[in-house]
């Protein structure tokens, strides 16, 4: 397969690939000649809302976030219909992303300050870019099917799916304006972060941006971070209370945060909580799950039927 996936894209783009590795299902790591670059193959989301999304990420990348640029095909197109396997799939190629995935234990304070600050300045880009480029095929949130919890949480989990249930009609009321609402990344997760060592961050995969409230970009890192990246060593809560502190004035400095909204934050780390839970019941075989998925499944259970919040005793809420 990454042999068919080099000869196509050799024959569509203007660089010379060598080699070609299969990171996910989607993305395939390409070495060339004139560099690095990843390819993303996937039909996941239509024509039309890959072209509006890699539009947004240029713009971006032109305005000087960092993100990472598109290489467009010798038709001058950045997203492309190649055949593969008598099947026509959308590609995108990218150039490679400057710095790495730190390790969990260097996700600290001044890291995510930096990203909190970074992620400011993507959502103040993101109004300008609307401005100019109204959104038409990029979803809103709850439009989009890994939201549907009472279409895959069973119904015998009636307090999670209460719960579920409460949290997207508490969003749903939630007044929005151009300063709270608008065109984000959607999965700002850790692993979607590349740091260099002077501290400059790359965000790499948009495939899942969204129209949804602000606050959600950073919800999501800051779950990552409570999730995957504290390893010990201290308090988890006054971990959780730290990094979050650190993202929001990263942010403030680079953008508005009302009162009103960051009062909200624990009502979006939940959402992102029962999202994750969501998506288990959306793709794990339920008839064959390992040890690992039901132990796993279990822990959340008991964390969203207890209402349990992972940030307890934050100051800033």
């Amino acid at each position: 397969m990454v042999h068919k996936i080099r000869e196509l894209l050799n024959r569509v783009y203007p660089v010379n690939i060598i080699k070609v590795e299969s990171v996910t299902d989607e993305i395939f790591r390409c070495t060339a000649k004139e560099g690095n670059y990843f390819a993303r193959i996937t039909n996941y989301k239509s024509f039309d809302e890959q072209l509006e999304e890699v539009k947004y990420t240029d713009f971006l990348y032109k305005e000087g976030l960092g993100v990472s640029p598109t290489i467009s095909s010798i038709n001058d197109k950045v997203v492309e219909r190649i055949t593969l396997e008598n099947n026509e799939i959308l590609t995108v190629l990218y150039k490679s992303a400057p710095g790495e995935h730190l390790p969990r234990n260097e996700w600290n304070a001044d890291v995510l300050k930096e990203l909190g600050r970074q992620i400011g300045k993507l959502h103040r880009l993101s109004k300008k870019f609307e401005e100019v480029h109204p959104i038409t095929f990029i979803n809103d949130w709850h439009d989009n099917k890994e939201y549907n919890f009472l279409k895959y949480i069973p119904i015998e989990e009636t307090r999670i799916r209460e719960i579920a249930k409460e949290v997207l009609s508490s969003i749903k009321t939630i007044p929005k304006n151009n300063a709270n609402y608008g065109l984000l990344h959607g999965d700002l997760w850790l692993e979607n972060i590349l740091v260099d060592k002077g501290l400059a961050l790359t965000m790499v995969d948009f495939q899942d941006c969204e129209k949804n409230f602000y606050i959600f970009d950073l919800a999501v890192p800051i779950y990552s971070a409570l999730e995957y990246s504290f390893v010990g060593g201290g308090n988890i809560i006054e971990y959780g209370n730290s990094i979050t502190k650190a993202i929001v004035e990263g942010y403030q400095e680079e953008n508005v945060l009302s009162s009103e909204m960051l009062e909200k934050l624990h009502l979006f780390i939940k959402l992102k909580e029962v999202f994750e839970y969501n998506l288990m019941h959306m793709y794990w075989d339920k008839e064959k799950l390992t040890e690992d998925q039901i132990r796993i499944m279990n822990h959340f259970r008991m964390r969203i039927e207890f209402n349990h919040s992972i940030l307890m005793g934050s100051n800033l809420i």
